[in-house]
């Protein structure tokens, strides 16, 4: 509450049906898979600014998750090529591990600057390693941490020890000294950032005079990330360096007063307000004279930007959704790997799929259809063309309904149907 009254009042007021309109055509979901390509998925993360990485991988990658929900001919090997090869995109640190455009690197001077004083593992042991690695990369070119010898452990990641060879290396990625060269499965490989990164971008100057400026600039970002971003505090604003609520509430105020933001009433909502980037009010403005797209079943990742701000969803999409992914399996009233359901404007399911690498298979395992759903022919040949697409992109040879599913009648006609 605090926040809001900081502000203007909102500038526009829209309703439910507008705002899940907008926000569905915002992130390329309205209709879904219709950009291809490379050229298309650098347009997905020019739009939403950064990916949120994760090292989970049931069904794909976060990454690959919101990718292949928006192209129609998306493979792995298209990121692959475009974060490794191309170089176009780079894996780095926004929102937290993420994927942007390596053009936007200047743009984080300031984060790698901090991370010179900051890093994640300040022991004596990955400090000493540091310029050793440094040089031995200058020698032979990428390495992992495990191709370097030193056994020691320290205390790493929630509790868990890691070596001392990753610990440096991490310390190094933080403060911009090593890039990722390539990965093979979670291993990373780093090089140096000059031999990843060219002249004119690596040695270009901090685009931000200030910290203000900084700020601004992270915040509108990361407005564009969500589309319509709720100004209270969570986590849909974590990676913003030297900013708190307060901060975030006078960074917001000013780029309404410049005009860059809009302050956005939602009807229904019980009075949560959204900032959106005012050069997308034109985009706000057609959505609702366009006819509504054929309705297709789109599967998102847990991580998908349009899932960042949980409120949200009830609010807009009348849908709860919580990761369960480090739940207690005890506490879980899902499982392990829900992926959220989408069918038109609405998330009607959840799904539990699982890629089992072996027999080159796309199980589903599990479904709950949400309350208001209500299945019928057009939704059902909307999830068998859901599902192939998602099994194209798996590159799967074959597709199991395993039980409890199995019990549902709908998605054994949907099985029966991917069969022919």
């Amino acid at each position: 509450m605090a926040a809001k009254s900081s502000f203007p009042p909102p500038q526009l007021t829209i309703t439910r049906t507008q705002a899940r309109q907008f926000l569905l055509t915002h992130h390329f979901l309205r209709p879904p898979r219709q950009l291809v390509g490379k050229a298309g998925a650098l347009e997905i993360v020019r739009r939403l600014g950064c990916i949120q990485f994760d090292p989970v991988n049931v069904v794909g990658w976060n990454p690959d998750l919101v990718l292949q929900a928006r192209l129609g001919d998306y493979r792995a090997a298209m990121l692959d090529e475009l974060l490794y090869t191309d170089r176009l995109l780079w894996d780095g640190f926004d929102k937290v591990q993420s994927i942007y455009l390596t053009e936007d690197w200047p743009y984080f001077t300031r984060r790698r600057v901090h991370g010179l004083d900051n890093v994640r593992f300040s022991e004596e042991e990955p400090r000493r390693l540091q310029p050793l690695i440094v040089e031995k990369i200058r020698e032979n070119g990428p390495l992992s941490s495990l191709d370097l010898e030193d056994q020691t452990r320290i205390g790493g990641y929630w509790g868990f020890p890691i070596r001392v060879e990753r610990a440096a290396m991490e310390n190094l990625y933080i403060m911009g000294r090593l890039g990722i060269h390539h990965r093979k499965g979670t291993r990373r490989y780093f090089d140096l950032v000059e031999n990843l990164l060219p002249a004119d971008l690596l040695n270009a100057p901090d685009p931000h005079a200030s910290e203000a400026d900084y700020h601004d600039w992270h915040v509108l970002r990361r407005v564009g990330s969500m589309g319509l971003a709720n100004p209270g505090a969570g986590e849909r604003w974590l990676g913003i360096l030297g900013m708190q609520s307060a901060e975030r509430t006078q960074s917001l105020a000013r780029l309404i007063e410049r005009g860059a933001v809009l302050h956005v009433a939602v009807a229904e909502a019980n009075g949560q307000t959204y900032m959106m980037r005012a050069s997308e009010a034109p985009l706000l403005a057609s959505v609702g004279q366009i006819p509504d797209p054929a309705p297709a079943v789109t599967f998102l990742g847990p991580l998908d930007n349009l899932l960042w701000h949980r409120d949200m969803l009830r609010k807009i999409f009348d849908f709860d959704y919580t990761w369960e992914v480090y739940t207690p399996a005890i506490k879980r009233k899902y499982g392990h790997y829900v992926l959220p359901v989408l069918y038109g404007d609405q998330f009607i399911a959840r799904a539990e799929l699982l890629y089992e690498r072996k027999i080159n298979t796309l199980v589903l395992r599990n479904w709950w259809w949400e309350a208001q759903a209500m299945p019928d022919a057009t939704c059902e040949a909307a999830l068998t063309a859901g599902l192939t697409h998602f099994g194209r992109y798996l590159e799967t040879a074959h597709f199991r309904l395993d039980p409890p599913a199995d019990s549902d009648p709908v998605l054994r006609r949907v099985a029966k149907g991917m069969e022919n």
